[in-house]
């Protein structure tokens, strides 16, 4: 029952009808069903028909709810400064026996209070936190413009280092294989020892050394190969990424396009959110029949405000209209669940637009630097504004179409995974099978056509053709250049996890140090906190995004000077 105000005594429904005349039934009524009469009932036939509260207790409002107003005094727990209540049968009971009622509502309580503290310590270290991002950008930039000087050095000495460990992991299982020589039992084979869930037995077996031994050859081998016949491809990978190191230098407004991409993606939430939310709103409330006796309404709908007037309370005198569940009986009602998908449909259409946007935009603008032959004379004025223009004005279709064909099969993975969720208690293990295998194709499709309309994309960009031209174009031009692509690939993935692992872990230690008061240096300017990993978090998942933001630019950079190249 929606009230006013939570009461503010113990009293009884019985006690408060026998004394009308003190006023108590009147301050009772407060907490009735609306338009509730105390004169046109037996009190007992009120209780039973659920039109008040059979017992009042002092309250206080929590989450919008009225909960006993527990405190304690001194080690004794009190309600309204009161130790027992009258039942309402003239047995004192003890205030204790109310705390089963409000026990769910401790978790509340403590959630309320973490999310205050939480608040406060944001409110107290708000701008060391922006210090920290701050760093994480400046120390983005700097990655960035080191790799045209130090990527080649990097990769190398990456590659000498994994020859170099597998070579010692070779020494290591040959020294283990030769002490174990003539110790009681190292003899034996893995066949003869059997399975074993404490694997350190496997570790005094000769046989498991010199199978190491063997696998780590190979490797050592199989990557000596690699090295000797795809030299020339590595060091085509070090060139292009180097250069697009220098691309980034001459556009360095690009690295501020992610934040273009993310207001656009924040406005595709947002509607697609507040659509959601208005559909799944606007139900309407269903009240039925509800009877203890046999009758010939029950479970039909009814209105509660004319319910009263009604055929069914003379033809079923225990009959009550209470409400059932919101929802509706219309055909509009009945087909919601669409409504959603194809809201949902939007939404992923119109993100993967606005993600294409950027792309394309990036693509243009790198592919400007790469034709330009005297850098920076030949190239626009504003390259970033001008590939942005160029893709609005000329290749919207192009986007749109690259954008549903994707939005179609993401909208099928959730489908099949709203579907997985149905059949969870189904007993059918070949439509789980088949399922699982349904998921795991469309998983894949959705990653080989994100990669085939980025490149597309691209080709979008320097060569203006449309999206099938464009898709067909770069599909064999990668296809005929595998190798490149794939080291390429690998080699830049590789860069730019270092650079992520260097930038979130420094940033992160920095924070950690700091706001721990482990710097001596500025120990009095790190704030008092309640909760330290509170700002440490932030700055971390914030350098993070800031670092992923930076480098999903310089990749867009080097996929795009490849295909150009």
């Amino acid at each position: 029952i929606c009230v006013s105000r939570c009461p503010d005594r113990y009293l009884t429904f019985l006690a408060a009808s026998a004394s009308p005349a003190s006023g108590e039934l009147e301050y009772y009524r407060e907490f009735c069903v609306p338009g509730f009469q105390a004169t046109r009932k037996a009190p007992l036939d009120v209780l039973k028909d659920r039109e008040c509260p059979s017992m009042l207790i002092p309250s206080t409002p929590l989450a919008r709810r009225c909960f006993p107003a527990i405190q304690a005094k001194k080690g004794v727990i009190m309600v309204g400064n009161q130790t027992t209540f009258d039942d309402g049968h003239g047995h004192h009971r003890n205030v204790t026996e109310l705390l089963e009622g409000a026990k769910k509502a401790n978790v509340v309580l403590e959630a309320r209070q973490l999310a205050m503290k939480i608040f406060e310590d944001y409110t107290v270290s708000w701008y060391w936190i922006i210090i920290g991002l701050i760093i994480a950008m400046v120390a983005s930039l700097i990655f960035i413009v080191l790799l045209r000087f130090l990527a080649g050095i990097m990769i190398w000495v990456m590659i000498v280092m994994v020859i170099l460990v597998l070579g010692y992991g070779i020494f290591h299982c040959y020294m283990e294989y030769a002490r174990l020589k003539g110790e009681a039992g190292s003899d034996l084979s893995l066949k003869d020892v059997g399975f074993h869930t404490d694997f350190r037995v496997y570790l005094h077996l000769r046989q498991t050394w010199l199978a190491f031994m063997i696998i780590l050859c190979v490797v050592e081998a199989v990557v000596i190969l690699l090295l000797i016949f795809l030299r020339k491809r590595i060091l085509i990978a070090i060139a292009l990424i180097k250069e697009a190191s220098r691309a980034v230098g001459h556009i360095m407004t690009s690295l501020l396009f992610p934040l273009v991409t993310f207001f656009l993606l924040c406005l595709c939430i947002a509607y697609w959110a507040s659509t959601a939310v208005f559909l799944s709103t606007s139900n309407e409330a269903i009240y039925k029949v509800f009877n203890e006796t046999a009758c010939q309404f029950s479970g039909q709908n009814c209105n509660p405000e004319t319910f009263n007037t009604s055929n069914v309370t003379k033809l079923c005198p225990d009959a009550q209209c209470l409400f059932a569940f919101y929802g509706g009986e219309t055909a509009y009602h009945k087909y919601l669940i669409i409504f959603q998908f194809f809201n949902l449909f939007m939404f992923f259409w119109l993100a993967n637009f606005v993600i294409a946007l950027g792309q394309v935009t990036l693509a243009g603008a790198f592919a400007s630097y790469y034709w330009a032959f005297r850098k920076p004379d030949d190239m626009p004025a504003f390259p970033l504004f001008s590939a942005f223009s160029r893709a609005l004005r000329y290749h919207t279709g192009s986007l749109a179409f690259g954008s549903l064909i994707l939005a179609i099969v993401q909208v099928i993975r959730v489908v099949l995974e709203y579907l997985d969720h149905r059949l969870k208690a189904a007993e059918s293990k070949f439509a789980k099978f088949l399922l699982g295998c349904l998921k795991c194709c469309f998983w894949c499709l959705e990653k080989f056509i994100k990669f085939l309309n980025r490149n597309a994309y691209i080709m979008i960009a320097i060569y203006g053709t449309n999206f099938c031209t464009s898709a067909r174009n770069a599909f064999f031009l990668l296809m005929r250049n595998i190798i490149r692509v794939a080291v390429l690939d690998k080699v830049t993935d590789f860069l730019l996890f270092l650079g992520k692992l260097l930038i979130v872990g420094s940033v992160g230690i920095l924070a950690f140090f700091f706001f721990t008061h482990r710097i001596k240096l500025v120990q009095d300017s790190a704030p008092s906190l309640n909760y330290y990993w509170v700002p440490i978090l932030t700055v971390i998942v914030g350098s993070y995004l800031i670092a992923n933001g930076f480098f999903s630019v310089y990749g867009m950079c080097v996929d795009t000077l490849f295909l150009c190249f």
